[in-house]
């Protein structure tokens, strides 16, 4: 039954609670194309194949008994893999990493398993979560559903992979910087991540353990924005405070009872760092003139400061000099990507600084930006860093309240995915997303649109960033491209309100990404409007 590798989960559990299908079809059709295609697209670590197959026929059996069940009870489900799972290692992709076999779930999976869902497997990440790719010595390299030549992003992309090859109905990701809403951004999907200390983090690994500036959070990715809503609803926050005590034991808040005709909505396009590419920028535009459509009022609006943000960002991840990361990759292959980061982090003080005047002199800002904030820092310089980002947190909220502006859109990733390896030295065009990371803001991805042919290219082309963009771009025809809604800490019932609303308004659109896939994968369909220039001018976008 392959077509039910493509429904939303909301749509199985409807069916499965009709008893219209069973847990162990359900589970059997993404077993089965689990075991067809992920030779190719190696999203997976591990498949729980056998305990999922069996967990399925219990669940079968007590609906069939009419005995009460949880409110994901026969969805197959996956996880990243730092999330620990009891009897298996947790690696975050370092071979050999000193650590035995978990002896209890993580508080996530204990949350799943108790509301019914079935386990399907573990997913791949980036070695230690720290870039925008999945790749380790571990587990090798995961690659996008739609394109085998391209990367579903990091650290969460073999979630994404999953979930948009219709290999897994939902899945749970983490994300401190990007990692849940990059790789739904590049993979044609929805995901959030949720206000810090939403959802337990108790037993998942951190590739920087003690760095807690800049905090993780759990988070759902899936189908729809609609299946993201009924992750978020899934779990009762008394039972998640029960097994994480940072979190507050805080009711959900229904996103349907929030009417967007009453909102206010800041958009921007660009944050001063890398140039977004032109899929990106229309997928933004495309976005406000469809919340237009839905009464939501759209205002221009960027927070203050945000390249004050983004230094503190760098400066936080890598307060130790690297260390962590250093005593973490000890004696074992390092991904590329990892290694300019390491590089950079250790370079002694007098060096980088050097060379943030070089790149400076030269006219590359962001360069500069990067080396004079990255590097070690002394305990005095850590707190106040701290106090500032505290106190940056309390201005933007501040700006938000005086301006009246309820969210904010915006893009997720300067460009659409990336070919392998070409996260290298761009992690700067991550910063739409670091941004609430540093703000510990809600934050959701709703797939918009594919990229044309003719946003393939990029003109002018400015400094070092903006080449490596353009090569981005030139390979990027039919991918997918999504935007970000944030919203104040806590309210994500606002966020998610707009981002149904989107979804809602972009149903019939044409080049809305049709993810899951439910046929072969690794193949794309460029869009051609080569006839088409006009399209934007036309529709009244172009003025936005």
């Amino acid at each position: 039954m392959s077509s039910l590798t493509s429904l939303p989960a909301h749509r199985l559990l409807s069916m499965l609670e009709a008893r219209d299908v069973s847990s162990a079809e359900v589970v059997r059709a993404h077993l089965d194309r689990i075991e067809r295609h992920d030779g190719a697209l190696k999203a997976f670590t591990k498949v729980f194949a056998e305990q999922a197959m069996a967990q399925a026929h219990v669940v079968d059996d007590a609906r069939m008994r009419g005995l009460t069940l949880g409110r994901l009870a026969g969805l197959p489900v996956s996880i990243k893999e730092c999330l620990d799972v009891e009897g298996e290692i947790t690696t975050i992709g370092v071979p050999k990493r000193n650590r035995p076999a978990a002896r209890t779930d993580a508080a996530m999976v204990k949350l799943l398993k108790s509301e019914g869902a079935v386990i399907v497997g573990r997913t791949n990440l980036s070695q230690l979560m720290l870039f925008n790719e999945s790749s380790n010595p571990v587990y090798g390299r995961t690659s996008h559903p739609m394109s085998l030549a391209h990367t579903p992003g990091g650290s969460s992309g073999g979630e994404a992979a999953a979930v948009g090859a219709g290999m897994s109905a939902l899945g749970i990701g983490t994300d401190i910087g990007g990692s849940i809403r990059v790789p739904c951004h590049f993979c044609g999907i929805a995901g959030l991540k949720p206000t810090l200390d939403r959802w337990p983090m108790q037993g998942s690994a951190s590739g920087i353990p003690g760095q807690e500036v800049i905090r993780a959070m759990c988070g759902p990715m899936a189908r729809t924005v609609r299946d993201v809503v009924l992750a978020m609803k899934a779990f009762d926050p008394h039972a998640i405070t029960a097994l994480d005590g940072r979190v507050p034991p805080l009711p959900w808040a229904d996103p349907d009872a929030v009417d967007v005709r009453s909102l206010r909505v800041g958009y921007y396009v660009d944050d001063g760092f890398v140039r977004p590419s032109r899929s990106v920028e229309r997928a933004l535009r495309t976005a406000v003139k469809a919340l237009e459509t839905q009464g939501v009022r759209m205002v221009e609006f960027r927070p203050p400061e945000i390249n004050r943000a983004i230094a503190m960002y760098f400066a936080a991840l890598s307060a130790d000099g690297a260390q962590t990361m250093e005593k973490g990759t000890a004696g074992v292959p390092v991904e590329k990507p990892l290694r300019g980061l390491k590089v950079m982090a250790t370079l002694p003080r007098v060096v980088r600084e050097g060379l943030a005047d070089v790149a400076g002199l030269l006219g590359e800002p962001l360069l500069e930006t990067l080396l004079d904030n990255l590097g070690e820092k002394s305990v005095a310089d850590l707190w106040a860093l701290t106090a500032a980002m505290r106190s940056y947190r309390a201005s933007v909220l501040e700006s938000m309240r005086e301006a009246g502006i309820d969210a904010l859109i915006t893009v997720p990733y300067a460009t659409a995915p990336l070919p392998h390896g070409m996260s290298r030295n761009f992690v700067i065009a991550g910063s739409p997303a670091m941004l609430f990371n540093v703000l510990q803001m809600p934050a959701a991805i709703v797939p918009v649109t594919t990229v044309r042919v003719s946003e393939t290219s990029r003109s002018p082309i400015l400094g070092l960033l903006d080449r490596h963009a353009a090569n981005v771009d030139r390979k990027s025809a039919g991918l997918p491209v999504g935007v970000q809604i944030a919203g104040r800490p806590w309210d994500e019932a606002t966020v998610l309100a707009l981002a149904l609303a989107l979804e809602e308004a972009l149903a019939t659109d044409p080049e809305r990404p049709r993810l899951p896939l439910d046929g072969p994968i690794g193949t794309i369909r460029a869009v051609d409007d080569s006839e088409d220039e006009e399209d934007d001018s036309r529709d009244g976008t172009a003025g936005l």
